[in-house]
């Protein structure tokens, strides 16, 4: 499925909106200005899902879309291992303090995904019109293209595009970058191309 320019940039406001939701409600937690870069959009074929991230050891909160479009597909919030590690610390207040990554980290992590994803299918929900709500979060620690590679295996819905979400965060002390990804299911991801054909006043497919 490819989206027309005119819906390429109603897609990338809808990513606009959700990360800079997210990146707010970030900031009130941490109690500290977080800075959001454009988001970067990629639609691509999930197959090649992994070639858009580096090859080391990641983190990743996996969450099934649900509420008006139950089993509709999979958002990800993913870390690279070093921003979890700096996220964790500063979520903490030990900013600075060697971790290791342990599992007081990694909860910390699953809250961070908690609160971002919510924030992102909050915004999103209200700018489509239909309700998007996120499953209970599931942690993934593992090498970034095993880890997609596994998640695809277990995935028994229709999926053949990957909508991919590419957000930096920063914050005055610390850089934190990660990438929210989407996965939909055929027919979630041809409501959303209507949706945002009637947004922008051009029919489906054009």
């Amino acid at each position: 499925m490819e989206f027309s320019a005119w819906q390429m940039d109603a897609l990338k406001e809808m990513a606009n909106i959700g990360a800079a939701h997210s990146a707010t409600t970030l900031s009130q937690m941490l109690e500290t200005q977080i800075g959001m870069s454009v988001p970067e959009i990629n639609i691509v074929d999930i197959s090649r899902a992994g070639e858009f991230l580096s090859d080391e050891l990641t983190t990743m909160v996996i969450f099934e879309l649900q509420g008006d479009i139950p089993h509709g597909g999979f958002l990800v919030l993913h870390f690279p291992r070093d921003s979890a590690i700096r996220t964790a610390g500063i979520m903490q207040g030990s900013a600075g303090a060697i971790h290791s990554f342990d599992e007081m980290d990694q909860s910390t992590i699953v809250e961070v995904g908690n609160i971002m994803i919510s924030s992102f299918l909050s915004a999103t929900s209200d700018l489509l019109g239909f309700n998007m709500l996120p499953s209970p979060p599931v942690l993934i620690v593992d090498m970034a293209h095993a880890a997609i590679t596994s998640l695809i295996a277990q995935m028994t819905i229709d999926v053949d595009d990957v909508i991919l979400f590419r957000v930096e965060l920063k914050s005055v002390e610390h850089n934190i970058a990660g990438n929210i990804l989407i996965f939909l299911e055929i027919n979630t991801l041809k409501k959303v191309e209507e949706r945002l054909a009637e947004m922008v006043r051009v029919p489906p497919g054009r």
